[in-house]
């Protein structure tokens, strides 16, 4: 018998490519991880000490569908890496980071952009412009053992057949081992928690009805219809 007062909120997962689940803990989000997405943003390229925003774990979503948020006309696509963790601590120095990384997969962090801007003008979170309902469409991830650690090979996103984003992950600023080790110098990284590693340039706004088609070499593809 649980002695809970209100039903326990279920733990939330994302799919793998062995068919089993992966269970989410934390979801941080790193900015402005591209050069040229800094500079499309209007921010300086040059390599500056990173920063975390977070998801909400519930927010990730597999089922291949993004509802069109309410309370917007601007929301736009982000196409990120995802990394994984199936252990963690603190202070993990970047030359072991990677032995935490239980796998990688493809990820957008859709971002109502006219929510996040009114947001930045007024020094306040990001939330309300990052951590909507299924903001975090997700694809399966994929364990090292398929994929190594991937820090180059391209990333791209098509709308409608037309790319729009397109990089190559050798461009990250921050690559995944600094990440892991910078995060757990002020929090305690576990097993579950996940990291979106930052996104190329090429941002722009979908409408309902589009059809987004993700890829990064060497570890998948990810297909998302706006409904």
């Amino acid at each position: 018998m649980s002695d809970h007062v209100i039903p326990a909120p279920q733990v939330h997962v994302i799919p793998t490519s062995s068919g089993g689940t992966f269970p989410v803990r934390r979801v941080y989000c790193i900015g402005r991880n591209f050069a040229a997405h800094a500079v499309e943003m209007g921010h300086d390229p040059n390599r500056e000490p990173p920063f975390f925003f977070q998801k909400n774990p519930d927010n990730l979503d597999a089922s291949g569908e993004f509802p069109y948020p309410p309370h917007s006309a601007d929301v736009h696509h982000e196409l990120e890496l995802l990394v994984g963790l199936k252990s963690g601590g603190t202070n993990i120095p970047v030359d072991k980071a990677l032995d935490h990384v239980w796998g990688y997969g493809v990820s957008l962090d859709m971002t109502r952009r006219d929510l996040q801007g009114e947001a930045k003008k007024m020094g306040r979170p990001w939330e309300i412009g990052k951590a909507f309902e299924r903001s975090g469409p997700v694809g399966p991830l994929l364990p090292v053992s398929e994929v190594g650690h991937p820090d180059h090979g391209r990333i791209a996103l098509a709308v409608n057949g037309d790319v729009r984003q397109e990089g190559d992950l050798n461009q990250m600023i921050w690559k995944v081992p600094e990440m892991i080790s910078y995060l757990s110098e002020y929090f305690e990284l576990r097993a579950g928690d996940v990291i979106m590693a930052g996104t190329p340039s090429g941002v722009n706004a979908v409408q309902r009805g589009d059809t987004m088609e993700a890829s990064i070499e060497g570890v998948g593809s990810l297909t998302v219809k706006v409904v």
